[in-house]
């Protein structure tokens, strides 16, 4: 069906887009701060394998057809989604190996220069962006990625809430996380994050958080 197309090839674009930006993702709060202990590496495992594929496993058993229209509205709005995602992750990637000398969206980006002390008690710097993606909230690449899941689910239609299990655990997990990274940066950064925040004042969603 072609309702399952789209799901499964939404979702194959989504993993050629994470191997893609793979380098990134060293540097994201998984890595870097959650670590590789059982947290990370029985959900890569068990819980990743099993929850981003259920859309799929319930089309299997729950097959429709949709009319052409809305399937190339609904594949050309989940590719549109990926592609902001991985396009807001590489904004920052390529922002800080530049050291804030490349352009964003064809303009000098403006930013504020942080300086944080270390466990060891070395000053050093961290740029924060405020062009582009990152002009709009501080976790505005959580928007898109929500978006992403719900389009390779919503093919499945709404007969039942177990596809969209995982757009549900999707949200929850990327609001905590933001909830969690602004308390970290917080902590780091002290007042040169109070100004971040005046410039971008919304966590994830304008107007509404």
């Amino acid at each position: 069906s072609n309702s399952m197309l789209i799901c499964v090839l939404l979702k194959q674009v989504y993993i050629f887009k994470f191997f893609l930006w793979e380098t990134g993702y060293f540097c994201t709060m998984d890595i870097a701060h959650d670590r590789a202990g059982f947290y990370i590496c029985w959900g890569c495992l068990v819980w990743v394998p099993s929850v981003y594929t259920s859309p799929a496993l319930h089309l299997v058993q729950h097959p429709n057809q949709l009319p052409n229209a809305v399937a190339a509205t609904i594949l050309g709005l989940g590719l549109f989604c990926i592609y902001v995602n991985w396009s807001a992750d590489e904004q920052k990637k390529v922002f800080r190996a530049s050291n804030g000398k490349a352009l964003v969206w064809g303009e000098k980006p403006k930013f504020i220069t942080a300086k944080y002390t270390t466990a060891d008690g070395d000053v050093k710097t961290s740029l924060l962006l405020l062009s582009g993606w990152w002009g709009i909230s501080r976790h505005f690449h959580y928007v898109p990625e929500i978006l992403a899941a719900f389009f390779w689910t919503v093919p499945a239609l709404f007969d039942h809430i177990m596809p969209y299990f995982y757009v549900i655990f999707l949200t929850i997990l990327l609001v905590d996380r933001a909830f969690r990274d602004d308390a970290r940066c917080a902590a780091k950064y002290g007042k040169y994050w109070n100004q971040y925040k005046r410039h971008v004042p919304y966590k994830i969603l304008p107007l509404v958080l």
